[in-house]
């Protein structure tokens, strides 16, 4: 059975579930889980990319490539 069909069936039987208790506990599961694998996608730059992004921040400020705190505050509330 490929992913797409077992996550298909994982539905089904999940809309299947009474018990709060139960949708409850696979809740947690999931967000336990989320938490755990987004650890485990986290690696830290090398010194080589940490330089390489400074020089290119140093570039982009330099060009006037930036956006100030203020504006992005302005622009992030417009999202909305």
């Amino acid at each position: 059975m490929d992913l797409q069909s077992r996550k298909i069936s994982f539905v089904q039987e999940f809309l299947s579930i009474e018990s709060e208790e139960f949708i409850s506990r696979l809740e947690n599961f999931l967000k336990k889980e989320k938490k755990v694998n987004s650890n485990k996608e986290f690696s830290p730059m090398t010194m080589e990319e940490f330089q390489n992004r400074i020089n290119q921040s140093m570039e982009d400020s330099k060009n006037g490539r930036v956006i100030s705190s203020k504006d992005l505050l302005k622009e992030i509330k417009e999202w909305n």
